[in-house]
């Protein structure tokens, strides 16, 4: 799997991958039971996870490399829960970006970023396409 197939999709929990793309919507593939669904435009926004970046200071990081620094870091300083205080987020990013904007990257974020590694990480999905990229 190759994460230009990844989307988010607001309103929905987790990521899905990209089935196939209609002039209203998306069929989205659920990762865990493999089942499609339609997913309207009108409704939802969607976003590949490959065009998220996070902002720096100087200019933005792909999320890609974010979740990479994550995974590199998780045995020095395994991952916090998405449900620990905002502080706890906060400093937790802070070893891994160190260079985060902390004006523009909410502790909102930082859970969506999180949560979406933890759920790549549990499927063994992010060994897949972090091997694919090298």
């Amino acid at each position: 799997m190759k994460i230009q197939e990844l989307i988010a999709v607001s309103g929905l929990p987790g990521l899905y991958k990209m089935a196939a793309s209609r002039a209203n919507g998306l069929i989205v593939e659920d990762l865990d039971t493999g089942k499609r669904k339609f997913v309207s435009m009108r409704k939802h926004q969607f976003s590949p996870l490959e065009t998220i970046a996070v902002f720096t200071m100087t200019d933005s990081v792909a999320l890609t490399e974010v979740l990479q620094k994550i995974h590199a870091l998780r045995e020095e300083t395994p991952p916090v829960s998405h449900k620990s205080s905002n502080d706890e987020l906060r400093s937790y990013f802070r070893e891994v970006l160190p260079e985060h904007d902390e004006y523009r990257v909410f502790p909102k974020d930082i859970k969506k970023i999180i949560k979406w590694y933890n759920f790549l990480n549990d499927r063994n999905l992010f060994e897949q396409f972090t091997d694919e990229e090298e």
